[in-house]
């Protein structure tokens, strides 16, 4: 299941977990690609001080549902399937 793009804004803060519930880290930002108005990825941030200063993309096909009232993206992926960059 894929959200809106426009689901994604409202997102920054938000904890990310992956298909098997680990945590993956915290939203960054919204991401955009292929149009210039609307995102389609999010840069998640890995908790943690070693890792501090990476980052995952995760695409917006990626996001099984996105839990406003916890603040969680639970994604159907595990965090092991989704690129890193720093």
């Amino acid at each position: 299941m894929s959200v809106p793009a426009t689901a994604l804004l409202e997102t920054p803060g938000y904890l990310v977990a992956d298909s098997r519930g680990r945590v993956v880290g915290l939203v960054e930002c919204p991401m955009y690609g292929t149009e210039p108005d609307l995102p389609d990825a999010l840069s998640v941030r890995r908790k943690g001080f070693l890792f501090a200063h990476r980052r995952h993309l995760v695409p917006a096909a990626t996001i099984e549902e996105i839990d406003e009232t916890a603040g969680v993206v639970e994604l159907s992926v595990e965090r092991d399937a989704l690129r890193s960059f720093l």
